[in-house]
């Protein structure tokens, strides 16, 4: 080990994201970091971690999306083990911004409620005529 990893204690992107209960299982944190979805921040350079040993230091920024919320997480500290979600909490403070309630969100004139079903062939033929609408003027 060099002088400068011994002065910074380091932990693997993976570990540290099962280790503060962003994922249930370490594979899914080592496939969704090796898919190229989270950006660390540290000293004001962000670099796209692409592979699951990326090391992860305190004071670093991590900002990936999951479903489709914005999550902005800064390390706090770095985990020996996997503990209850209290301990988990503790590692990091969410900077993510506030999600919009389901009736605020802007939804689509296309889009349906899920669950909702097929749509009828009224409604098919009133979404037909809302697209040529919007789409001719």
């Amino acid at each position: 080990m060099t002088e400068q990893s011994e002065a910074s204690p380091a932990q693997r992107l993976d570990r540290w994201l099962w280790y503060a209960r962003i994922f249930k299982a370490r594979t899914l944190a080592a496939k969704f970091v090796q898919d190229g979805n989270v950006r660390v921040t540290r000293n004001q350079t962000t670099i796209r971690a692409e592979k699951p040993s990326f090391t992860v230091r305190p004071d670093d920024t991590l900002v990936f999306t999951r479903g489709e919320q914005l999550r902005i997480l800064a390390i706090v500290a770095l985990a020996e083990r996997r503990g209850p979600a209290a301990e988990a909490q503790t590692l990091y403070t969410d900077q993510s911004p506030p999600r919009l309630p389901k009736e605020k969100q802007n939804l689509s004139p296309f889009s349906r409620e899920k669950g909702s079903g097929r749509p009828t062939k009224k409604d098919r033929r009133e979404l037909q005529a809302l697209k040529t609408n919007t789409l001719s003027g």
